[in-house]
């Protein structure tokens, strides 16, 4: 789907209902809890030899209130499509991800995939999985960051990133978040002495 030349995105409470109308049609819980890229606790799998488990976690990254605003607001300053990820379900609630990127320029509308082209947004409501959510820590630091292939989900905003937005009023270059940690830590350093 090719982003519209005069693109009109929608307010997010308009997009929320038009994905809730998408998971109700699928019959998915429209009980939505909203996740982001510290949240995902991707693990090897002891079923299938190279696959990865997906659970997720709300104890170790505290997520603003204000999260999903500051996330659609960001996404709809770019051209790129934003996709409404349904990762699976949890007690009766849909985990949902909210992702963007020029990538998803290319995908088409399908079993998977329905696409509100005025809006250039898509919905995935995904299959019925129960997720587990992970409690423990020890878990959730030795969950898999690196050396698996690309997925739709690592086009999620980060925590990282919206408290950027927060404090900043934008998103850091990789160089302003470097000095800001270097900063941090001879501070830390400084009071020691």
């Amino acid at each position: 789907m090719k982003s519209p030349a005069n693109l009109a995105r929608p307010t997010l409470s308009e997009a929320v209902e038009e994905w809730k109308k998408a998971l109700a049609q699928r019959g998915h819980s429209t009980d939505l809890v909203w996740i982001y890229e510290e949240n995902l606790c991707i693990e090897a799998s002891k079923v299938e030899k190279g696959g990865f488990h997906f659970g997720f976690q709300r104890k170790f990254s505290l997520i603003p209130a204000d999260a999903l605003e500051i996330t659609y607001e960001s996404f709809c300053l770019t051209k790129a499509p934003i996709v409404f990820y349904r990762l699976g379900s949890h007690e009766g609630q849909s985990i949902c991800l909210l992702l963007s990127d020029e990538s998803f320029e290319s995908q088409v509308e399908n079993e998977d995939f329905t696409a509100k082209a005025v809006w250039n947004i898509f919905f995935y409501p995904g299959d019925e999985n129960d997720l587990e959510e992970i409690t423990d820590l020890t878990r959730w630091i030795h969950r898999v960051r690196r050396g698996r292939g690309r997925h739709m989900m690592d086009f999620c905003m980060s925590l990282e990133s919206v408290e950027e937005i927060l404090i900043y009023g934008r998103q850091l270059m990789p160089h302003e978040r470097f000095t800001s940690r270097m900063v941090n830590r001879l501070r830390r350093i400084l009071r020691q002495e």
